[in-house]
């Protein structure tokens, strides 16, 4: 029987005392226990990667955006996304199938090869400037930010000219400490953008995901809205920060760099790799019983908020050997950076494409790449929903 303690009081903390692991404070009790949450709430806390599968993968757990609370300190709007359809990863079957069935096609493992070629030349694109410009360069900035959101636009059907108000509203909306005016104006801006970009995909439909998300008349065209947003701002943020704190982490481990660079077969398995040892959705999943579930001998009540922490779910090392070890040749894809069950990420394959892709090319290009200046000093970004770091300084 699982002992249950008392994990968190006030909210889960978002600091990593080292830059690449989860909160020490998460990792000393046991994989599920109680948690406080900053409005008061009690409820559960899960950091067993075997449980917190169990819970994501269990039709009796809810996704349900009515039953979820603000997981961290902030003074982010708890309701913030509350009135806004089609955000579907809040949504429980059938509204969820509804999404799940129109939007699958544009994200087969198929589709993704055939973008290829074009992520390549994206890639490419930016590397090339990087070294035209010369060193020290930011690979946040010069690279990871412009490449995965030009690749995810492209998909999507964003016009060049809205890209950027697309990134930077994008990226308030993720601020832990965003001042609620700032979040709510950035929201608007994003829902205002989206419509009428949904209303012209309507009017002149395109070979994207825009068009064919606006295409029937199950999906109404503000739950559109919503699910463009989030597609847009979980394509975009996740790769961005996982380019960059993933390149951080091999220039941060060179003898793991050093084993990528003689063999880049090793590339598919250096992707899952890191990650698992990374986990940039640092702020947990949550779902809520409809029933009471016993899990370890431990009850999960009917209505009781569960947070499944998967940071430190990807370094149990009850599933992963010396878990807190990056090792590029452990490969495997039993991780939940992707979640798991019918929420388990619609994109995840154009992900794994843009990460093997964008870190072959760095690999190519910029033989002796290196971090400048003190690596103490890069700014990691404890502020956000999605983990990485604000800045990344670089040589070669």
């Amino acid at each position: 029987m699982t002992k249950t303690t008392h994990a968190v009081t006030g909210g889960l903390p978002t600091h990593r005392e080292r830059p690449f692991d989860p909160p020490r404070a998460l990792r000393t009790e046991g994989p599920i226990g109680r948690m406080t949450f900053p409005d008061g709430y009690e409820g559960w806390l899960v950091t067993g990667h075997r449980q917190g599968r169990q819970i994501l993968s269990d039709k009796r757990f809810s996704s349900h955006a009515s039953h979820k609370h603000l997981a961290f300190p902030s003074d982010r709007p708890s309701d913030l996304e509350a009135d806004i359809p089609g955000l579907f990863e809040h949504m429980d079957p059938p509204d969820h199938t509804r999404f799940r069935r129109r939007l699958a096609g544009q994200f087969t493992l198929r589709r993704m090869r055939l973008l290829a070629s074009r992520i390549e030349e994206i890639t490419a694109q930016y590397a090339d400037a990087m070294l035209h410009k010369g060193p020290p360069a930011d690979l946040v900035a010069d690279y990871a930010v412009p490449v995965s959101s030009q690749v995810i636009c492209e998909l999507l059907g964003v016009p060049v000219g809205d890209r950027d108000r697309f990134v930077g509203d994008s990226e308030n909306l993720l601020r832990l400490d965003v001042d609620p005016q700032q979040a709510q104006a950035s929201l608007k801006d994003l829902v205002d953008l989206t419509g009428e970009l949904l209303l012209r995909k309507q009017a002149e439909p395109a070979d994207d995901v825009l068009s064919v998300l606006v295409a029937g008349d199950d999906i109404s065209l503000q739950e559109s809205v919503g699910a463009t947003l989030l597609l847009l701002v979980a394509g975009h943020e996740t790769t961005a920060n996982m380019l960059s704190l993933g390149t951080y982490a091999l220039l941060d481990n060179p003898d793991q760099m050093a084993l990528l660079r003689a063999d880049e077969s090793l590339i598919e398995s250096a992707v899952e790799e890191l990650l698992r040892y990374l986990t940039v959705v640092h702020v947990g999943v949550q779902r809520t019983p409809t029933e009471d579930v016993e899990i370890d001998g431990v009850t999960l009540r009917k209505g009781e908020t569960v947070l499944i922490h998967l940071p430190t779910a990807n370094r149990d090392p009850e599933q992963f050997t010396d878990p807190d070890r990056l090792d590029v040749t452990r490969g495997g894809h039993s991780h939940l950076t992707f979640s798991h069950g019918i929420h388990q990420c619609l994109g995840q394959q154009l992900a794994r494409l843009e990460l093997r892709i964008g870190y072959t090319a760095l690999l190519r290009r910029f033989p002796d790449l290196r971090i400048a200046g003190n690596p103490d000093e890069i700014p990691m970004r404890s502020d956000m929903a999605v983990y990485g770091v604000h800045r990344l300084p670089v040589t070669w």
